[in-house]
C-alpha cells in the first residue's frame, strides 16, 4: 500500500476505533468503538458514522465498488449487533470492523487492483449511510415521542 500520510492517518484511525488499548494481564486489545459503544444506542449511532467516514475516505483513494461493498457490509454488521446490549459489547471487543477495512484496503492495493477514483461507490457509501443515519434519527424520535405521550399525556 502507498506509504503517504493519508494512509498513515488511517492506519492511526482503525488502530484507535478498534485495539489502541489493551485490558489488563490479558491479550485483549479494545478502542473508541468498544468504549464509545456502551453508551446504549447512541453510542453505536456515532461509531458507525465514525467507521462510515473511514470508508468513504477508503472509497475516495480508489477501491473498488466490490471493496467498499465488502466494507459497508463490516461496518453493518458491526452496527446491528453492536445495538444488543451486553452481545453487542462483548462482539466489538473481538470483531473489529475498522481493522477489516483497512486491511481489505491493504489487500486490495497490494494486489495491483487500483483502479482510480471510486466516486460512484462514494455516492453509494454516502446515501447508504446518510439513509441509515436517517432512519435511526426517526426511530429515536418516533421513540421519545412515545415516551414522552406516555409519561405526559
Amino acid at each position: 500500500m502507498q506509504s503517504t500520510p493519508q494512509f498513515k492517518w488511517l492506519d492511526y484511525a482503525a488502530d484507535f476505533m478498534d485495539s489502541k488499548y489493551r485490558i489488563p494481564f490479558t491479550k485483549v486489545r479494545f478502542g473508541a468503538d468498544f468504549i464509545v459503544g456502551l453508551v446504549p444506542y447512541g453510542g453505536d449511532l456515532i461509531t458507525f458514522g465514525c467507521s462510515g467516514f473511514l470508508v468513504v475516505f477508503m472509497a475516495k483513494h480508489g477501491v473498488s465498488g466490490r471493496v467498499v461493498a465488502k466494507m459497508l457490509g463490516n461496518i453493518l454488521l458491526d452496527s446491528v449487533v453492536g445495538v444488543v446490549p451486553i452481545i453487542g459489547d462483548l462482539f466489538d471487543l473481538g470483531y473489529k470492523s475498522n481493522q477489516r477495512n483497512l486491511k481489505l484496503l491493504k489487500a486490495h492495493y497490494q494486489e495491483g487492483k487500483y483502479q482510480g477514483s471510486a466516486w460512484r461507490a462514494v455516492l453509494i457509501v454516502l446515501l447508504v449511510l446518510g439513509s441509515i443515519l436517517f432512519l435511526t434519527g426517526w426511530l429515536i424520535w418516533k421513540f421519545l415521542s412515545a415516551v414522552n405521550g406516555f409519561i405526559f399525556g
